[in-house]
């Protein structure tokens, strides 16, 4: 779906930040690398910047969101920091509320506490060493962890002594149950569009109808993350996103083993026909190519998801193609409609 050039209206732009690790370098060299991109956010104005909490993936190095936050909220002037999101089933709910009170005391007004139940892991042993032992996460185990922290951060059983908290907490979903509970928490709902595109849709509707307002929220409020790769031509911006093709090519057999690689070396694999066929159905549904193209795209999910905020997911190989990414992206975004009048 194209979306014409005068009728382009894009909500609030943010990010959600993996520190993808590159093939042939370090996790420090990738969080590095992360933080000089979520420096560059705030200063193009984005909205907010979330880090992703995963296990055991050799191309990931976002693993502990809370101490991520910490940093770059104190590099940060103005940007919402927090977690895209915090796996609940690996933690206490009252370890989670007093990390996240703990920043919200230390940057009042910027923190954000994304949660969600997403695996986060590819290896069963890091599940048990987090979990210390439990059993396998049910709904009714996870509804009441998040009951439970929710209480906490109302200062129903407060965490830490003082006025109430200002952060925001957020449920993260990819299907249409998840979203569900967001609306019956009075929660406002990320949505993992870049996870399960086939589920959007039908997920921001599940939302809306079983919304309920909170303390939280009076109104519903939709986030989408959406992949994102954009560069100076469709061409170069396939060229850019084909090491994440190889990556999701192995994730789509179960396999986290795949690097990040330079791309002329992605460019030389050859995938099965019926892979490629996924991965190009999959990459229709996101944002990728040019800059008019990607914000076309972004306009079109937004008009057809009804949401209110999109997020940005870039796992690009090389902390300069990715910076040319938001660049690009944000340049686009905010420049008017051709028939807009200032």
């Amino acid at each position: 779906m194209s979306v014409p050039p005068a009728e382009r209206r894009l909500p609030p732009l943010s990010m959600l930040e993996v520190a993808p690790v590159e093939r042939g370098r370090s996790a420090r060299e990738a969080l590095a690398a992360a933080l000089a991109t979520v420096e560059l956010a705030d200063r193009l104005g984005l909205h907010r910047v979330w880090f992703a909490e995963h296990h055991g993936a050799p191309s990931i190095s976002s693993v502990a969101p809370a101490v991520l936050v910490a940093h770059a909220a104190a590099v940060t002037a103005q940007i919402r920091v927090g977690s895209g999101g915090v796996l609940l089933p690996n933690h206490t709910p009252r370890a989670v509320a007093e990390q996240f009170a703990t920043l919200d005391a230390l940057h009042p007004g910027r923190i954000d506490l994304g949660i969600g139940r997403g695996p986060g892991t590819f290896d069963s042993s890091i599940v048990a060493a987090l979990q210390r032992g439990a059993g396998p996460t049910t709904d009714g185990s996870y509804r009441a962890g998040l009951v439970e922290l929710l209480a906490h951060l109302a200062g129903e059983d407060p965490v830490l002594p003082g006025p109430a908290l200002d952060l925001e907490p957020w449920l993260l979903a990819s299907s249409p149950a998840g979203a569900a509970l967001a609306g019956e928490l009075g929660l406002p709902l990320a949505f993992a569009h870049h996870i399960r595109p086939q589920n959007t849709v039908e997920a921001a509707e599940r939302y809306h109808a079983s919304f309920r307002p909170s303390r939280w929220r009076e109104r519903p409020y939709v986030l989408v993350a959406v992949e994102t790769t954009c560069a100076r031509t469709d061409a170069e911006a396939a060229w850019v996103a084909r090491p994440l093709d190889l990556v999701k090519a192995g994730l789509f057999e179960g396999r986290a083993d795949q690097p990040l690689l330079p791309p002329a070396d992605a460019a030389e694999v050859t995938l099965p026909e019926e892979v490629e066929q996924r991965l190009a159905q999959y990459r229709a549904r996101q944002a990728h190519g040019s800059p008019e193209h990607v914000t076309g795209r972004l306009a079109a999910l937004a008009a057809g998801t009804g949401a209110d905020e999109l997020m940005l997911s870039m796992t690009i190989y090389d902390l300069q193609a990715r910076r040319r990414c938001l660049e690009l992206v944000a340049a686009e975004a905010a420049t008017p409609p051709l028939n807009h009048v200032v």
